[in-house]
């Protein structure tokens, strides 16, 4: 049914939708099943309307163009609508979704039911939001018979990625990939297949397709809502209506950083199709909450996703010029001549000054270049690398840049920053690179060696990868260029946010000690200091130590740069921990993790959170004088901020602290030293015995609930039972409570005061046990365990061998010299051991068995037991 209304009626074609259904509804002669007509439409010519009435609540719906014949015979033949079909929807399995991600597929599955037509996801970059889409895409073909999804992008390097990604996914209820299930099309032309069941488009050629124009694809290249191209600066011609992409070509459109590219004249693409619109982004401004109608099924934000472990937090360092503060001035002299430059071919000619040439910030690299300016950043970042990573220094003393993207303003600025950059610090074309789409060498190539490989070191970019692309090794940023878009800004800041594993990262970093636990951005011009970002660092208090944080905590400290700045260190640490150290923690923490404790104590100040409290005191004190609510608010605000900093007990604090230490290292790099004397000096002899107390008191105080240290002090027969676990798990425990106790130190200050006469043993684990054995008394002086287990060996075997007849033969003595190795360093042997290196190469347990017959369990037995004693 088509009810036809004059143009001028468009606002009131709700209104007439009665009259469409009883028309539906009615028996009409030429309606032979005499069922009512599900389809139903009301427009005037501009604006149309569609109801389909076999949907569980019928609802209409504007739409740009009639639906074609066809499309209505296919719907009409399926048993049910897509939208009772989304209804139905099975249970989501949550294997291998991170808990913000089966959050936002789950909403946006209840959004579909409730037949919500538009969407917004709020994810952190970095968060997975590809993986997201992935995810609901193939539930939405597999469980719901989507025909076609299109996924949109506004750059050629964003759809590529997004084509990466489903190539890559694969569904945790099928052993095939997504591209093996369905078809996935990047479009690179106008045309678009009829199979075709995913499309990756940029929203600049799905905007020349409907227009029926031929698309430059380095127009595909840059972001539209950041560049002002000359077809848009006239008044855009309206899209039309194209049988050969008719409105119903997609059930679904995805899109990706819907922040930016959704108005204006690309908002024509949007509502030509009648599909459901799902917009993903990092940074949602009020235009894009507004465009979505408001309905926003999962936020998940940058401090979110820090909280949560799934991208790291970021410290700010300043480098103020003169000139780039204040620009400059050149003064117009007697025969002075200027240089002027080709912005594209950078030749080169000189002018003679008549006046004054004043020039501000603005007008830097873009109008005015300034080359000593550039370079005066460039060796203040240099100079300031070594002090923001103390730890990156290799065996030979030298330092290692990290990984470093430079935002610059424009190519030509891009190309002086590059030579600046390679001339200051003395280094080849590989060290630093520039990325963006013009340049000769292949872009994804040099982005590839940049992600993967070590050089290069530094990549300058004008925008190439400013915005959703991943570099996870970066750890620093260094801004030569300001941007007005408070979006655009956090996208560019959005690259130093991925998280990468110890290995990886060291794989192009190779003096990394740890695993990515923050990065770095560089700011020398301002751009941090305006208004434009949401996201804050999590750092304020830089300066401050761990130790005072954790103190101010305990004395009852509560203000908001506290708890930022604790937080931000407690999810550093977590990075670093060992499983262990993180199974150690949770017993003072009645098992909360250290990512759980810092997501409280930065919601403690979330302006979220505290409004939220606001409004519920609110509302339990309705009808109380203002002055009550004022005094429960701040009362309800102050308990929150109590339960946020309750499990910091001393015992706690020690902990972190302590286990802290184990994995820092302080260089000072301020300090400047000089020769006096060159003699061997490392402990006083005061500072020896202080050492060597507490590490006595240590063994003294532990010697009944450890179970390593209780072995020494029983009797020598139950020496045996010691076993490499135990003395590891001491090692670990000492380390973490007592890190300045390293057996190697410890060892080093008995040598001040006895005069060892051995080295501390290289393997620590046996340099311990030779300790404890000196502290219990079972060894006089302190000697190397292992040359304390081949003395006894000696005795031994003189022993066994004395008054027999058969001594030991030399393929006995051979295993009997190998048992005595391996108890040396690893403290113990058993039979099970025999089938490991580097017994298995000598015949394993059956050649023992071979050589010693019955007596093979007894001689593994004296061994443990008198090499131990």
């Amino acid at each position: 049914v088509i009810e036809a209304k004059r143009e001028e009626s468009g606002e009131k074609l709700t209104v007439v939708e009665d009259q469409s259904t009883q028309y539906a509804n009615a028996s009409l002669k030429y309606n032979l099943n005499k069922e009512p007509l599900p389809f139903v439409y009301e427009s005037t010519g501009v604006i149309t309307r569609f109801t389909d009435y076999r949907d569980p609540k019928p609802r209409s719906r504007p739409v740009f163009h009639f639906h074609q014949p066809q499309t209505l015979l296919d719907w009409f033949e399926k048993s049910e609508t897509l939208r009772a079909r989304l209804k139905k929807m099975p249970t989501l399995p949550e294997t291998g979704l991170r808990p913000a991600q089966i959050k936002a597929i789950n909403n946006l599955e209840n959004s579909f039911k409730e037949n919500r037509p538009k969407a917004l996801i709020q994810m952190a970059t970095g968060a997975g939001k590809t993986f997201t889409a992935c995810t609901f895409a193939y539930r939405l073909l597999k469980h719901v018979d989507a025909k076609r999804i299109l996924f949109l992008v506004d750059t050629k390097n964003l759809g590529e990625q997004a084509e990466q990604e489903f190539l890559k996914y694969q569904p945790v209820d099928d052993n095939r990939k997504f591209t093996e299930l369905y078809n996935v099309q990047r479009l690179s032309s106008s045309y678009i297949a009829t199979d075709s069941q995913v499309c990756i488009s940029t929203i600049q050629r799905l905007y020349s397709i409907l227009k029926g124009q031929e698309l430059d694809e380095d127009v595909e290249k840059e972001n539209p809502n950041e560049k002002g191209w000359n077809w848009q600066k006239k008044e855009p011609l309206p899209v039309e209506y194209t049988s050969k992409n008719p409105i119903e070509q997609f059930d679904f459109i995805i899109i990706d950083e819907a922040h930016r590219s959704i108005y204006n004249l690309w908002k024509q693409v949007l509502d030509y199709f009648d599909a459901f619109l799902i917009g993903l982004t990092a940074t949602p401004d009020k235009r894009t909450f507004g465009f979505f109608n408001q309905n926003v099924v999962s936020e998940y934000t940058y401090e979110d996703s820090v909280s949560d472990g799934v991208n790291v937090p970021y410290d700010v360092f300043t480098i103020e010029t003169e000139i780039s503060k204040k620009g400059s001035k050149i003064e117009a002299k007697t025969e002075q001549f200027i240089e002027k430059r080709d912005k594209q071919s950078r030749k080169q000619r000189w002018e003679r000054l008549d006046e004054d040439y004043e020039y501000t910030t603005n007008k830097l690299d873009k109008d005015v270049v300034n080359p000593n300016q550039i370079r005066t950043i460039i060796q203040a970042f240099k100079k300031a690398l070594p002090t923001i990573f103390p730890d990156r220094f290799d065996e030979k003393g030298e330092f290692e840049v990290p990984k470093t993207l430079i935002f610059a303003k424009t190519d030509s600025h891009s190309d002086d920053i590059i030579n600046i950059v390679r001339e200051e610090f003395g280094e080849g074309n590989d060290f630093c690179k520039k990325l963006t789409y013009k340049i000769e060498e292949d872009p994804k190539s040099v982005l590839n060696r940049f992600r993967n490989s070590w050089a290069p070191r530094i990549a300058v970019t004008v925008d190439m990868i400013a915005t959703g692309t991943d570099v996870k090794p970066l750890e620093v940023l260094l801004f030569m260029r300001d941007v007005k878009s408070i979006n655009y800004f956090e996208q560019m800041k959005g690259r130093g946010t991925r998280t990468i594993n110890f290995d990886d990262l060291q794989k192009v970093t190779r003096t990394a000690k740890h695993t990515k636990t923050h990065f770095v951005i560089v700011d020398a011009v301002g751009a941090t200091k305006s208004k434009k970002t949401d996201s804050r660092p999590l750092e304020r208090k830089p300066g401050t130590p761990l130790k005072d944080l954790l103190g101010a905590v305990a004395m009852g400290a509560q203000d908001e740069d506290l708890f930022t700045s604790l937080a931000n260190r407690l999810i550093r640490l977590d990075k670093q921990l060992t499983e262990n150290e993180k199974t150690e923690l949770l017993k003072l923490t009645n098992g909360k993790a250290l990512n759980t404790i810092s997501k409280e104590l930065l919601e403690a100040y979330d302006p979220d959170t505290t409004s939220q409290i606001e409004e519920d005191t609110q509302r339990g004190y309705a009808g109380s004088s203002p002055d009550d609510i004022g005094k429960a608010i701040n009362k309800a605000l102050e308990q929150k901020r109590n339960e946020a900093t309750q499990v910091f007990t001393g015992e706690l604090n020690e902990y972190i602290e302590n286990v802290r230490k184990v994995h820092d290292q302080v260089i000072d790099t301020i300090n400047q030293d000089k020769v006096i004397s060159a003699e061997w000096d490392s402990f006083t002899t005061d500072k020896a015995k202080d050492v060597v107390k507490e590490f006595s008191i240590y063994i003294e105080e532990h010697k009944d609930e450890i179970t390593a240290l209780s072995i020494f002090y029983d009797q020598a027969y139950n020496r045996r039972a010691l076993s490499y676990q135990m003395i590891k798990e001491l090692m670990e425990k000492l380390k973490r409570e007592k890190p300045l106790l390293a057996p190697h130190y410890v060892w080093e200050a008995y040598n001040q005061l006895e005069n060892v006469k051995e080295n501390s043993p290289k393997n620590e684990l046996v340099a311990l046990v030779s300790l404890i054995r000196k502290v219990s008394g079972i060894d006089k002086e302190l000697t190397p365990y292992h040359k304390t287990v081949d003395k006894n060996f000696q005795d031994w075997v003189f022993k066994q061998n004395a008054g027999k007849h058969n001594k030991f033969t030399s393929d006995q003595m051979e295993w009997l010299r190998m048992m005595k190795d391996h108890i040396a360093n690893s403290f113990h042997v058993e039979a099970d051991d025999l089938d490991y290196t580097p017994f298995d190469a000598k015949g394993g347990r059956g050649k023992m068995w071979a050589l010693f017959g019955e007596e093979m369990e007894n001689v593994i037995i004296e061994l443990n037991q008198n090499l131990t004693a």
